[in-house]
Formats: C-alpha cells, sequence, structure tokens
C-alpha cells in the first residue's frame, strides 16, 4: 500500500450525442435545401438574362469589341515591340478592322446590285416554267386558285402591315448603325488600353482569388482569339473554294455568295448548310437543276475537307467543343440573341470551358471537372 498516492477513478466513455431530428437535417430537408439553392439560382441567372437582353444594344457591341481585340492582340503587341507607340499601334489596327468589315460589305452589296436585275428575270423565268410545269400534271389545278395566291401576296405587299414591317426594319438599321459606331468606339479602347482596364478590374481580387482573375484573363483573350482567327482562316479557305466552283459554273452573284460563305461559316455547323442552300437555290433558279446538284456537291466536298483537315490543324485540339455542346450553345444563342447570339455563343462556351481548365493552376481544371484518377492521384 502506497501511502499519499491517490487512484484515479475510471472514466466511463462518454456516448455519443444523438442529433435532435428536424425538418432540415433529414434526406427530405436536404433535397428540400437544395431545390431552394436551384431555384435561386435559376432566378439569379434569369434575371442576368433578361438585364442583358433589355441592354442588347450595349451588350453585343462591346463583345463583338472584346472578340475583335482578342483576335488582334498579337498584332497589336508586334506593333509595339517595333517601336510604335500605343495610340499609333491602335488607329493602324482599328483602321485595318473597319477597312476589311467595310470592303466585306461593300462586295456583298456591290455584287448584288451589279446582278439583281439578271437574277429577277431569271427567276421570273424559272417561276413561270414552274407554272407551266404544273399544268402538265395528272391532276389539275386550277388558274384562278394560282391567281388568288399571288394577289394574296401582292397585297400584303401593299398592305398597312408590311409597311408597319418596313418601318420596325428602318429602325433596325438604325439599332445597326448605333451599335457600330459604339463597337468601333469601345475597340478603340480596348485595343489601346485593354491590360489597364483588364488591372482595374482585378483590384478588388487578392490572393488566390487574384491569380485565378489573371489566369481567367489570360485564357479568355488566348482563347476568343485563337477561335477566331482558326475560324476566318477556314472561313477563308470554304468561301475561296466554293467561290470558285461558283465562278466556274457561272452562277450569278458568285461573289456575294463566296463573301457570304466567309460570314456564315463563324456559326458553326448551321452556318455551312445555310450558305450551301443559298447557293444550290440561286443556281437552280438561275440555271438548272443539274447546275445546282453541282453546287451541292461542291459545298459537301469542301465542307468534308474543312472538318477532317482544316479545323484539327488551325483550330487545334485545345478549342475543340463535342458537337452536342456547340449546338445546344448555337440553340440557346439564337433563342436569346438572334443570329448575334448564334454567332457569339460557340466563342463564349469555349472561353467558359478554357476558364474551368485553368481554374485552380495554370494547368489545373476545377476539382469537378477532372478527371476521377487523376483526382484520386
Amino acid at each position: 500500500m502506497t501511502w499519499g498516492r491517490h487512484r484515479r477513478p475510471a472514466q466511463t466513455p462518454t456516448p455519443p450525442v444523438t442529433p435532435t431530428r428536424t425538418l432540415w437535417n433529414d434526406s427530405l430537408g436536404t433535397l428540400a435545401t437544395r431545390s431552394i439553392q436551384i431555384i435561386a439560382i435559376a432566378l439569379l441567372a434569369s434575371a442576368l438574362v433578361l438585364g442583358l437582353r433589355a441592354l442588347t444594344l450595349v451588350v453585343i457591341p462591346v463583345l463583338l469589341a472584346l472578340i475583335l481585340a482578342s483576335a488582334f492582340s498579337p498584332f497589336m503587341n508586334v506593333l509595339r515591340r517595333r517601336g510604335l507607340g500605343s495610340l499609333p499601334s491602335t488607329l493602324i489596327v482599328l483602321l485595318t478592322i473597319v477597312v476589311a468589315l467595310g470592303a466585306v460589305g461593300w462586295l456583298i452589296v456591290s455584287s448584288v446590285r451589279s446582278q439583281w436585275q439578271d437574277l429577277y428575270d431569271q427567276a421570273n423565268e424559272g417561276i413561270q416554267q414552274v407554272l407551266a410545269w404544273v399544268s402538265t400534271l395528272p391532276f389539275h389545278v386550277d388558274d384562278g386558285q394560282i391567281q388568288e395566291w399571288i394577289d394574296q401576296a401582292t397585297g400584303f405587299l401593299t398592305s398597312a402591315q408590311f409597311g408597319s414591317g418596313a418601318l420596325a426594319g428602318v429602325g433596325a438599321v438604325a439599332d445597326f448603325i448605333t451599335g457600330l459606331v459604339l463597337m468601333v468606339v469601345v475597340l478603340f479602347f480596348f485595343l489601346k488600353d485593354g491590360p489597364v482596364l483588364w488591372e482595374f478590374l482585378r483590384r478588388p481580387f487578392t490572393g488566390e482569388w487574384h491569380a485565378r482573375a489573371t489566369r481567367a484573363g489570360r485564357k479568355a483573350v488566348d482563347t476568343l482569339g485563337s477561335y477566331v482567327r482558326g475560324t476566318a482562316a477556314v472561313a477563308a479557305v470554304d468561301a475561296i473554294g466554293i467561290g470558285v466552283g461558283l465562278a466556274i459554273l457561272q452562277v450569278p452573284l458568285w461573289p456575294a455568295l463566296a463573301v457570304l460563305v466567309f460570314v456564315l461559316a463563324f456559326i458553326p455547323i448551321v452556318g455551312a448548310v445555310l450558305a450551301g442552300v443559298l447557293a444550290a437555290l440561286v443556281a437552280l433558279v438561275a440555271k438548272d437543276l443539274v447546275v445546282a446538284l453541282i453546287v451541292v456537291g461542291i459545298v459537301v466536298l469542301v465542307n468534308q475537307l474543312e472538318g477532317n483537315f482544316l479545323q484539327p490543324v488551325l483550330m487545334g485540339r485545345a478549342l475543340k467543343l463535342h458537337s452536342l455542346v456547340i449546338l445546344i450553345a448555337l440553340t440557346i444563342g439564337t433563342v436569346l440573341g438572334g443570329i448575334i447570339g448564334a454567332v457569339l455563343a460557340v466563342p463564349l462556351t469555349a472561353v467558359a470551358w478554357g476558364i474551368v481548365k485553368v481554374w485552380d493552376g495554370p494547368d489545373q481544371p476545377a476539382r469537378w471537372a477532372r478527371r476521377k484518377d487523376a483526382v484520386r492521384a
């Protein structure tokens, strides 16, 4: 027996505390919480989309200016390294862009104006041939019904409804001119002070978020620039190939159709189909069915060359999106912004995916976007 030493009483293990069961911590409560969060995010996204649609006249020119500035940023860097100041470099690049856009518009308008009367006469002759062919069908088609359809079309063209549509078209032209001027002005400042503006936008971020914003901005500019330059190269090859084929076949409006092929090539998948349909329709009206079928064959051949050889080389695997993603992006962009939305949908989707791929590091995607075997490693 040891004096002066006390034996500690044995400690009994504390039973685990069972959390109080409430309506919000069971499985149904967790589901309800997640549902409320999803609804809140959906409402916020809807409010953002509605706000952007209300400011379309500002948002679309700014986005177009950002895309063009990203595409021409390497040329700006080359001019600055050659010793030119920021302002002269900006004026040279901006003048080049404006002249290129003006040349595209002038080529389309001049080609249509010079050959419109011939195409109209050929279309009228084709309609008469179709009417003559209809009269040879085994079933009878009433001439009075055909004349009634023609009268209805003529009445619509002279009605107040068509006049209101024409006035709406004048308003659309005014909005287009306003947006074009705004885009040129914003593009000037993006080219001249782009790095300064981006540095100002990064000021609220600190630490890891500042580095993340830097990576996201650099990736966005690189992705937009590479996408636009690659798409422009592919579109130029498509326009040259189809334009040469149309010129050999002596299809009217072939310069305008070639330029239209170049413009529509910026709408993936759908643009090539629309360009082929328009070229085939003009060939069918101006020539005959055989020439139209040859035009369709030329369009298909050029598109196969583009999809299998040009895009993998010029666009690169880093910018390649799955066809399903492209179709969904095109649908959403068309619903929200029409033709301009369809043009902007794919590059913006590519930018979003590019930012996800550098979210946690220069070559480290966001955790949810990593391969699961890479996450375990």
